[in-house]
């Protein structure tokens, strides 16, 4: 299964508590009907972080 990154703007997401942000992000319906339709959706096709420049160890 792809991964995906959702991208929504919630106005005042930064004003929010860590309950609301928790209840937001288990929404599980479609997005249009939990009120923050999602501004884009973009398929993650490589991830890039401290690992990525880490040598594969050979065997």
């Amino acid at each position: 299964m792809p991964k995906l990154v959702i991208e929504r703007e919630i106005p005042g997401a930064g004003n929010l508590s860590a309950a609301d942000l928790q209840g937001i992000s288990q929404r599980r319906k479609h997005v249009a009907m939990g009120g923050f339709p999602a501004n884009a959706v973009n398929e993650v096709r490589t991830i890039i972080d401290p690992t990525t420049s880490e040598v594969p160890a050979r065997v």
